[in-house]
């Protein structure tokens, strides 16, 4: 593809640009006097055949046995969207997401923001959540449930809730209890969670032994933080996805569910796609899973200034649109990255 790119001629781009939106709207193969007619191209027929034919040698194009028509390939999907890439406005575009209701709620607004792209693509979305440790602590609090049982809650910057029992061989000291409780409220509040600064709080040299041993005890409530659950994906629209594919696209679409039963390998790739907030297109194979060999991934980062935090994706067969997609999940990941923001600045 890339010596495609290099040698194309501005009426091969057009032509290719035609051919994948008038794919992607009919769902039925291109032919040389139809693209003339719908595109209101001034060139002839005869003309466009022999541009496409040459768009096929590049492997651009194929059709096919049964029509004269010609279809994208998946390099013609890759090249098409680069070009989309390419010409992006210097800002995002207005988009009908409606962050206000969630408040300061972060899990609000990521599932707002996954039902609000499925409605408007028609595709199935996809909203990574941060991982615990790019919040803040924002409250905690040191319950004694029996004589030898305690429990450490800690609520996150993003609303996030987190418990942590602790079983002792000896009766809890309950007075030690609401010290270590008011104690990590004043020296934690604020700090990143997995940050060298929260765990030198647990070492101050002012408290006593006592105290340190303590909150040695409690250290693995804000310390050890991984596990399975530790980043969560939002997914909506797989219902309006399935109602909308073609009978030749549903197997592909059916194997896309199937993957998303496991998660940490969707994570994994979505994880793999952060680099910048700028849109980014993965096709095919470019996937790396054989059971997305027949999709399309669309996403962008969202985010705080200093850091990315997540990823807001669009996944759908590769004859999907792919302008609004690319529009959407742009738009989508601004207006999330300004709610972020709001939400880390005020805890």
């Amino acid at each position: 593809m890339t010596e495609a790119r290099t040698r194309l001629t501005e009426r091969q781009a057009e032509i290719l640009r035609h051919v994948v939106e008038e794919y992607v709207e009919s769902g039925e193969p291109v032919g040389s006097k139809n693209l003339v007619t719908r595109a209101g191209m001034t060139v002839s027929p005869s003309t466009v055949r022999s541009e496409l034919a040459e768009l096929e040698r590049f492997g651009l194009l194929t059709h096919p046995h049964t029509s004269a028509g010609r279809v994208p390939t998946e390099a013609g999907y890759r090249f098409y969207a680069d070009s989309l890439l390419e010409r992006l406005e210097p800002r995002p575009g207005a988009f009908p997401l409606d962050l206000a209701a969630a408040r300061s709620e972060l899990e609000s607004a990521l599932q707002e923001t996954t039902e609000t792209l499925s409605q408007a693509t028609r595709l199935l979305a996809l909203v990574s959540a941060p991982r615990l440790q790019t919040a803040t602590v924002r409250h905690i609090e040191v319950l004694v449930l029996q004589p030898q049982v305690l429990m450490v809650v800690m609520i996150t910057s993003t609303g996030g809730v987190t418990k942590r029992i602790f079983a002792l061989a000896d009766p809890v000291d309950t007075g030690l209890a609401l010290w270590a409780g008011e104690y990590l409220n004043e020296a934690l509040a604020g700090l990143e969670l997995g940050s060298a600064a929260l765990r030198r709080r647990f070492g101050d040299p002012a408290l006593s032994a006592r105290e340190r041993a303590f909150l040695e005890l409690l250290r693995p409530a804000f310390t050890e933080l991984t596990g399975d659950d530790e980043q969560r994906l939002y997914v909506g629209g797989a219902a309006s996805l399935l109602g909308e594919v073609r009978a030749d696209e549903l197997e592909a679409c059916q194997r896309l569910l199937e993957a998303l039963e496991k998660r940490a390998a969707i994570l994994e790739m979505l994880g793999e796609t952060i680099g910048s907030r700028r849109p980014y297109v993965r096709v095919g194979v470019e996937l790396e899973n054989p059971a997305l060999r027949d999709v399309a991934l669309v996403g962008a980062s969202y985010g705080l200034s200093t850091r990315t935090l997540g990823a807001v994706s669009l996944l759908g067969p590769l004859r999907m649109d792919y302008e609004t997609a690319i529009r959407s999940v742009r738009a989508a990941a601004h207006e999330l990255s300004r709610f972020v923001e709001a939400v880390y600045e005020d805890n």
